[in-house]
C-alpha cells in the first residue's frame, strides 16, 4: 500500500525515510529527534515570556552572569543550555557536547551510554531580543567523535564544517520551525501544536541566486575593512550605481531570523571583519553559527564564505574561534568575495 501523498509527513517519518535510504543511521536519527524535543521544550518557554519568569537577565544580587563570550546571559540562555544538556546526557547517541555558554566541552558521564556522535550548539541566538519579543532560536551543528576516542576534549570538536554529518536551527516566532539537512537537502519542519510533532511544510528549500536583499548591522560601517565599505556602498548606490539595481536592507539582529528569511526568499547576510573584533578573528562563532549556517545555506543552493575562504573549508583553531560571515544568494555572496580579492590583490 503506497503513502497518502495528502498525509502529512512528520519528522520522525522523514528521518526514518531517510535512514531506510541509507542516508543516515539509526543513532543519528535519534539524536536528530532528541534535539528536536528539546527544541520544543525551549518554544514553550519562550513562548510564556514574562508569564513564564524568565524575561531579564541571569544571575543574583544585581549582577549579571557572564559567559565565555564576555556577554552577559539572559535566563533563557541558560534555560535553553540546561534543557539541551539535560536531554542528550543520557540517549546513548552521543560523546560528548559543547555550547557557546559554556568554556569548554563536556564528555559524556562514564554512568551513561556513549555514542559515536559530537554536538555542538548556540542554545538560544539573537537572545539579545528576547526582552522585545522578536524571534529568537537555536542552532545545532553534528560532527562524528574520532574513531578510538573514549573521553572527546575541546580538540577533538576542532574540524571543518565539510565534516558535519547534520546541522540545523530551530526558529521561535510566529510559528516555531525547524530546517534541518543531513547533507540532502535542507528542509523546513513546521511545530503542529495540537499534536506536538514537527511536520514537514517545505522539502528541498532553494536559495534564489539573486537578490536585491541585503542584511547587516549599519552602525558598524565606520569600523569596516576597506573592500567591505566598497561593497556595501555600490549596493546603497542603486540603479545609478554600479550595481545596476536598488536594494533593500533588512536587519534582525538574530542570526536565525535574517537566515531564515534568506532561506525563504533569497539575500545576503553579512557581519563583516571590523576594526572592533579584528583581534578576536570577527564577530560570529565558527562551530556553533558561521558553520551549521553555511552547510543550511549550500544544501539550499546557496554559498557561504568569511569573505576570503569557502566557511566549510576553513580548519577550526579553537572551539570559540570567530570568523567574517557572509552568506546567502550565491551571486551576492560572490560578489562580496570579489570585492575583497580584488581589495586585496592591490
Amino acid at each position: 500500500m503506497s503513502p497518502n501523498p495528502a498525509t502529512p509527513v512528520s519528522l520522525t517519518r522523514h528521518l526514518l525515510e531517510e535512514q531506510r535510504a541509507g542516508r543516515i543511521n539509526a543513532d543519528l536519527r535519534l539524536l536528530i529527534e532528541v534535539v528536536a524535543r528539546a527544541c520544543k521544550s525551549i518554544s514553550i518557554a519562550v513562548g510564556k515570556g514574562a508569564l513564564g519568569g524568565v524575561l531579564g537577565d541571569a544571575g543574583t544580587a544585581g549582577e549579571a552572569s557572564i559567559n565565555i563570550q564576555g556577554e552577559a546571559q539572559k535566563k533563557l540562555d541558560v534555560l535553553s543550555n540546561e534543557i539541551l544538556m539535560e536531554a542528550n546526557a543520557w540517549g546513548g547517541h552521543l560523546a560528548g557536547l559543547a555550547s557557546e555558554e559554556m568554556d569548554h566541552s563536556v564528555p559524556i558521564s562514564d554512568a551513561q551510554p556513549r555514542g559515536n556522535y559530537l554536538l555542538l550548539f548556540d542554545p538560544l541566538d539573537g537572545s539579545s531580543n528576547i526582552d522585545v519579543n522578536i524571534s529568537v532560536g537555536t542552532i545545532f551543528s553534528v560532527l562524528r567523535c574520532p574513531d578510538g576516542i573514549g573521553q572527546p576534549g575541546d580538540e577533538h570538536y576542532l574540524q571543518p564544517g565539510t565534516d558535519q554529518v547534520a546541522a540545523g536551527y530551530c526558529t521561535y516566532g510566529p510559528s516555531t520551525m525547524l530546517v534541518l539537512t543531513i547533507g540532502h537537502g535542507t528542509h523546513a519542519f513546521t511545530l503542529d501544536r495540537e499534536i506536538g510533532s514537527f511536520v514537514l511544510t517545505q522539502r528541498g528549500m532553494a536559495i534564489p541566486e539573486d537578490t536585491k536583499e541585503f542584511a547587516v548591522n549599519m552602525s558598524n560601517q565606520r569600523f569596516w575593512e576597506a573592500p567591505m565599505q566598497a561593497y556595501v556602498g555600490d549596493l546603497l548606490a542603486g540603479k545609478e550605481g554600479p550595481r545596476g539595481k536598488d536594494f533593500n536592507m533588512r536587519w534582525v539582529a538574530s542570526m536565525v531570523a535574517d537566515v531564515h528569511r534568506i532561506l525563504t526568499r533569497g539575500g545576503i547576510f553579512s557581519y563583516p571583519l571590523d576594526s572592533k573584533c579584528a583581534a578576536k578573528g570577527g564577530k560570529l562563532r565558527l562551530m556553533y553559527e558561521a558553520n551549521p549556517m553555511a552547510f543550511l545555506v549550500e544544501q539550499a543552493g546557496g554559498a557561504a564564505s568569511t569573505g576570503r575562504q569557502r566557511m566549510l573549508e576553513v580548519q577550526p583553531t579553537g572551539l570559540h574561534q570567530r570568523v567574517p560571515v557572509f552568506l546567502g544568494s550565491r551571486t551576492e555572496v560572490e560578489a562580496a568575495v570579489k570585492y575583497h580579492a580584488e581589495h586585496d590583490a592591490g
